[in-house]
């Protein structure tokens, strides 16, 4: 149903990586999220909470630069003060990398646009001389189109699979490397438009779908069969069934246990094709409807 729509659509949509570690620590995290190029000038769309996670990392690194200048003099008691200084702890991200898989050849800066009210951003790359992506969306010219019971699909990279990467011991300091698996498979997810979402003025500005959008699919895609854009993945809300199960016993493996369960359904919500259209136009980015 949706196979030569996300060949189309997987020719502009592309990974966030990152990798980070808390302070004091030596297990780097990985992380994912998606965005998907809207033209060959370099703008993309992903979600506002994906655009602020990112743009936290400048800040983040700082204070460790920071820390780490500051302590090579100092004793470990006046080590421990300096981190309380810095609000570093062991809880808390202290070193934080990013890199946009196979979007641009170079990167001298990202400007960030986000919307006053709706999970949204615009991002726009500057000093690159080549594109590495393909082709551009085409987003849903009738707002109307689109109803419950449709069929869509969204697109991501919700498994962090890459593995180039290490912790430089002699540096103190996360690296991106040459070896390893540089991408992470993107990952499609299908699902049924149950409703849409509105706020008090009654203005429609999300999409519900019967599956969820998984973790990493923020700022993907939605779109229909012929890969028009209908929306872009925003965040999945869990909704309580009510089919609570309390001390039932059930026989497992041969032995009869006492089980629990509290059923909930999964539900994907996008931002609507017609809030992302309105939030071009707002600045100025060029874009096909159809």
């Amino acid at each position: 149903m949706f196979v030569e729509a996300i060949q189309k659509v997987a020719g502009f949509t592309r990974a966030i990586h990152s990798i980070s570690r808390n302070f004091g620590s030596q297990k780097v995290e990985r992380g994912a999220a998606t965005l998907f190029f809207v033209n060959e000038e370099g703008w993309a769309l992903t979600c506002k909470h994906v655009a602020q996670w990112l743009t936290q990392a400048d800040s983040i690194n700082k204070r460790f630069l920071q820390y780490k200048t500051e302590s090579k003099t100092l004793n470990a008691l006046q080590r421990k003060a300096l981190a309380k200084k810095l609000a570093l702890d062991e809880n808390k991200t202290s070193e934080m990398l990013v890199t946009f898989v196979d979007s641009v050849d170079r990167i001298s800066n990202i400007r960030f646009f986000l919307h006053s009210e709706y999970d949204l951003a615009l991002l726009k790359f500057e000093g690159f001389e080549k594109t590495l992506y393909s082709g551009s969306p085409v987003f849903l010219q009738d707002d109307q189109t689109a109803q419950p019971g449709q069929m869509l699909c969204r697109l991501g990279f919700p498994f962090p699979e890459f593995s180039n990467f290490h912790l430089n011991m002699d540096k103190d300091a996360l690296e991106w490397t040459k070896v390893g698996q540089a991408r992470s498979p993107r990952f499609p997810i299908e699902g049924m438009l149950t409703r849409f979402l509105g706020g008090k003025n009654g203005k429609i500005h999300g999409i519900e779908m019967s599956t969820p959008g998984l973790r990493g699919q923020s700022g993907g895609p939605l779109f229909d069969t012929e890969g028009r854009i209908v929306g872009m993945q925003s965040r999945t809300k869990h909704l309580h069934l009510g089919f609570d199960i309390e001390d039932k016993e059930v026989v497992a493996h041969g032995k009869v246990k006492k089980v629990n369960d509290y059923a909930f359904i999964h539900l994907g919500e996008c931002v609507h094709v017609s809030v992302i259209k309105e939030f071009m136009t707002q600045n100025g980015v060029k874009f096909q409807a159809g």
